[in-house]
């Protein structure tokens, strides 16, 4: 039985599943209809790869925060629980595209567009930020635009991942804060695996993305990703 199955043979009682999405490297991510309320949410499955050795208890306990965020440019979460050992988490479906979407098809994007996507993500964050939440993987593909508004998904998953994993004996501090983000968009600090990264990693990021918007491409573009992460821990 593959995890589309096994998710709704898991979930029937409350949702149906619809189609699978497109997802990322984190996630394998299905379009739902929940029954009760009528609504379309989306079911995001942690991948098998990713959620090695995370504790599906642990992980829902630390997203706890992350879910009691309330704010127009933040996507919340709605539940987590686990399915096959896999641990998941949902959100509501946003009408929209992400900005990948739409760099891929306009590069890049004029500079009262980027001026107003960047103001309601930096909202975001600062909201995020003050209630101690840091995204830590703040990139194109994590902010959608519906209706004119750039609203922010994926909050605090990557931290809560980091946190519900078991400790390795013997493993160093790069190894014990295992770098979860995304190459071309990662703080130095993240870079080298620190464990105690702060808000700050996420304006590092939100700048990189910025520099990607206004010229279509990230900084770096065209290294490796290991020499990228090189250029932001050195350049």
């Amino acid at each position: 039985m593959d995890l589309r199955e096994t998710l709704q043979e898991t979930l029937h009682a409350t949702y149906h599943l619809e189609r699978e999405l497109g997802g990322g490297g984190m996630s394998r991510v299905f379009l739902a209809d929940e029954r009760r309320l009528n609504r379309k949410v989306v079911i995001k499955v942690l991948s098998p790869e990713l959620a090695a050795g995370v504790s599906a208890e642990r992980f829902e306990r630390e997203i706890q925060l992350a879910a009691s965020l309330q704010q127009a440019n933040i996507v919340p979460i709605i539940t987590a629980g686990e399915v096959d050992g896999l641990p998941y988490y949902t959100m509501p479906f946003v009408e929209g595209e992400s900005i990948r979407a739409r760099l891929a098809t306009e590069g890049a994007l004029p500079i009262a567009a980027v001026v107003g996507i960047l103001r309601d993500v930096a909202k975001a964050l600062a909201y995020a930020h003050e209630r101690g939440v840091v995204h830590r993987d703040i990139k194109p593909d994590n902010v959608l635009l519906s209706g004119g508004t750039a609203v922010v998904t994926d909050f605090g998953i990557a931290k809560a991942i980091s946190a519900a994993r078991a400790p390795v004996e013997g493993a160093t501090l790069t190894q014990l804060g295992t770098s979860i983000g995304t190459p071309s968009y990662m703080s130095p600090e993240q870079a080298a695996g620190d464990p105690d990264v702060d808000h700050r990693a996420d304006i590092y990021s939100v700048g990189c993305m910025a520099y990607e918007l206004l010229t279509g491409q990230t900084p770096f573009h065209g290294r490796t990703p290991a020499r990228g992460l090189a250029g932001h821990m050195t350049e």
